[in-house]
């Protein structure tokens, strides 16, 4: 699996991408002043998006089913994890836009090369926020993993039982 993009994976034998853009800014304030350059203030980070293009060849690899899921996906308006194969976690986000070229094209009209541009718009703040605080997480799930032990311990006490 080359990447994952909610429940569709891009892989070379269905949904095989050729290039990978990521673009990412940090936004900066100007103040006009006399007689020097504007003053420059740093308000924080900007858009990241990235761009995946490929070509989709229906003999080999996936074809206009694939394309439809994709347009299925941002009809949902909603974000979906995008996970790199190697592990890497890019962060959740919004389809921005998914551009279909049909080409070099079969008797009944249906094509044989299927060039797609996917667009991508990051949506959460951080991988902390997409997460939330892991310690506190595990913190809760321990204490209730010590509170199900007890109720266990004083439910088989009860019933005769000794551990």
């Amino acid at each position: 699996m080359m990447m994952i993009y909610g429940l569709l994976p891009f892989m070379r034998q269905t949904l095989p991408y050729s290039q990978l853009m990521h673009d990412s800014s940090w936004s900066w304030a100007n103040n006009s002043r006399v007689g020097t350059r504007p003053a420059a203030q740093f308000t924080g980070k900007g858009n990241d998006k990235i761009t995946l293009s490929g070509e989709l060849r229906p003999e080999l690899t996936g074809g206009p089913v694939k394309a439809l899921a994709f347009q299925l996906l941002a009809d949902e308006g909603r974000a979906w994890p995008l996970i790199g194969g190697d592990g890497t976690i890019y962060g959740m986000y919004v389809i921005e836009s998914f551009k279909t070229t049909h080409s070099d094209f079969y008797a009944d009209g249906s094509a044989r090369v299927i060039a797609f541009t996917l667009s991508l718009l990051r949506v959460d703040e951080s991988l902390v926020s997409m997460f939330g605080d892991l310690q506190k997480q595990g913190s809760e799930l321990w204490a209730k993993a010590e509170s199900a032990a007890g109720s266990l311990s004083s439910g088989i006490a009860a019933g005769g039982f000794s551990l």
